[in-house]
Order: structure tokens, then sequence, then C-alpha cells
């Protein structure tokens, strides 16, 4: 299990102008201690950027200043950390646990893998994010907003697993009629990049904080070439512009333009719940089950006092993506909705991965 540190010195630089609050609750004290801030995926991908970027703040803002640290525990697409965490018991604060939409969906879908229970824990922070598909740019030059010439070209695609959060991208791969082959059982979503790095997958795509960090550079560089974003939500739940990439068209626009693809039917209404669970509320903090409340309510302090912060908006945008941060009651909401889909969707997604994929959850 592999581990990053953060102390309260690498986050000065960054919000030096920020003028930070005070800590948020005198009754508890993380004098001298550490925090384990638990990722289920490996240091490369966009949740490993999550963690790392809310770290150092967090330390910032909970009472007595406390290292934290933030440990991988990658595997089964994120199901092996889920599992563990589902057994500890911690009644310190001292263990936090990050969830993605990779283990939301195997909850979903009821993965027999799946020995976790999302009602068990205690959500103080939630976050959104977005996601950006990219071509190589061989095959990129022939995108022109559509899909319609890249139906011929056999795609490899490195997958974490059927049932993860690469359910929206493969989905909407196959309403737009490409030949997407994934790759299964890469470990994060930045092993997919290295795969695409080293010319072992011809497309790809992260997770905004993972594009951010990785990706842009390959753009800039001319070596891959941005096809689609997932889009974002507005009041409405209609799928509009990611703020984070206002420039790059939704899979809504492309599937519009692109023939034999539909934004109404079975199809679309499957993918668009999933992504409504994977995206919108894709990043979950959670304390385990037992979490006494003071520190819990100092948990959700803390994360209230970084949403806070004057130049929280401009940095988060650089670092993880412009999208909601929701806290306390407003995470437990978003956990609610990041783990609940219709049963028509889930129903139309167990049948597409057995007969694509040879999947069956039983």
């Amino acid at each position: 299990m592999t581990q990053f540190t953060f102390t309260r010195r690498v986050v000065l630089g960054m919000v030096a102008a920020a003028g930070l609050s005070a800590p948020a609750a005198a009754e508890v004290d993380f004098s001298g201690k550490t925090i384990e801030w638990v990722i289920p995926f490996s240091e490369t991908g966009g949740s490993a950027k999550w963690a790392n970027f809310f770290g150092p703040l967090l330390s910032e803002e909970l009472p007595g200043n406390p290292t934290v640290v933030v440990k991988f525990m990658p595997g089964a697409g994120s199901t092996k950390g889920a599992n563990w965490f589902q057994r500890e018991e911690h009644k310190d604060g001292t263990l936090l646990f990050g969830t993605s939409g990779s283990t939301q969906f195997p909850y979903l879908l009821g993965d027999p893998r799946v020995r976790y229970e999302y009602k068990d824990w205690i959500p103080v922070m939630a976050s959104g994010t977005g996601g950006v598909a990219y071509l190589n740019a061989e095959d990129g030059a022939n995108f022109d907003g559509t899909a319609n010439a890249l139906k011929d070209t056999n795609f490899i695609f490195g997958s974490q697993g059927a049932t993860r959060l690469d359910i929206v991208p493969l989905l909407a791969w196959k309403m737009l009629g490409m030949n997407v082959e994934p790759v299964f059982g890469i470990k994060g979503r930045g092993d997919g990049r290295l795969m695409f790095e080293r010319g072992e997958a011809n497309i790809d795509y992260q997770t905004s904080s993972g594009y951010l960090g990785g990706s842009t550079a390959l753009v800039e560089a001319g070596t891959a070439v941005p096809m689609m974003t997932w889009g974002a939500l507005d009041e409405d739940g209609n799928i509009v512009r990611d703020p984070t990439f206002p420039d790059i068209a939704t899979f809504k626009e492309v599937c519009e333009a692109t023939d034999g693809c539909e934004t109404s039917g079975e199809a679309w209404d499957a993918w668009k719940a999933f992504f409504v669970a994977g995206f919108p509320s894709q990043k979950i903090a959670f304390l385990p089950a037992g979490t006494p409340q003071d520190v819990v309510d100092t948990y959700v302090a803390a994360f209230e006092a970084i949403r806070s912060l004057p130049e929280f908006k401009q940095i988060a945008s650089q670092q993880v993506g412009d999208y909601p941060m929701f806290v306390g009651t407003g995470a437990s909401k978003a956990a609610r909705e990041a783990t609940t889909v219709s049963e028509g969707a889930k129903a139309y997604v167990i049948n597409w991965l057995a007969d694509d994929y040879g999947v069956t959850l039983k």
C-alpha cells in the first residue's frame, strides 16, 4: 500500500493569499496525530490527485493540524479497498476513505465481489467531476465532431473493469457505433493513460483531475486529440458543457451529430442514469461507522472552511476542475444520489454487459 504524506508546509505556498481560517472545532484536537486517507486506486489516477489536493488543506483546517497521509490500496477495481474499509472500526477520526464512481457502480449493479454497504459509512465531503475522452493523433485527425469517420477503426482502451466507472465511456462509444475493445484489469485511470502514452491503447478518457494533471500535456504535445466530455448538469437536470472544458463538445452533442446515435430511448436513459450516478457527485470522503458525532462535526467544519477559502475556487479549478463541493448534509444527499439508479437503467446495463462482454452479475 503506497502512500503520500502532506504536512502544513506543503500547502502554504499554494494558498498564501487565501487567508486561512481558524481550526474547525475546539473540542476535538488532532495534535500530533496522523490522518490516514485511504484511496482504493493506484497513485496515478484522478482519485489520487483529488485526495492529494484536499489533503494539505484538510491538515490546515483540522484542529491540531495533523499530518495527512494519503494511502493507496488498489485492487479489484477498488472493491478490495472498499471491502477493507467496511471491516475497519476507527472511532478517533484518524481514518478517512475516498470513493469514486468505480466504487459506486459495482455496488449499484450488485457485483458479487462487493462486501461493503454505503449506508454504513458517514459522508463528510463530496465533489463532482467531469471526464474527457481523447484519441491518438492519427485517429484524432479523422474526428470532425462526429464519430462517423471512426466507425471502421479498431480501438483499444485500458479499463479498470466492466462494472466500474468505465461503463460511461464504453456505453457512449458503443452508442456512437465505434469498435472499442477494452483491456480489463488496470488499477486506476492513470494506468490507462500510461497505456495510451506507450501506444498500447489508442483511445482513453480521464476524469477531470487526471486529465488536467496528465492528459493536457499530451494534447499540448500533439499526441492526443480531445474528442468529447461527458458534460455537466444544469439546474433542470439537462446535460450542458462541462465548465472546466467549455471548448470541448459533450457526448450529447457528438451523439446528436453522429449517424445512428440517439439521445432518447433505453440506451440514452441508461447512459445518463449512470453518468448522473458517477460524475456530478463522483468523489466522496467517508468516515467509518461508529465515528463520534463531535469528530464528524469537526471534519464537516474543516471541509466547510476549505470551501470558504477566498482562493479555493481558483485553486480547485486548476487542480481538480470547476465543480461543486458538498459538505455535511449536502455530502449525505450527494452520496445518496451517487448510490441510486433506476431499475430500468440497471437492467439495461446488466444485459449489455452480458451481451457484449460476457459479464454476469450473479
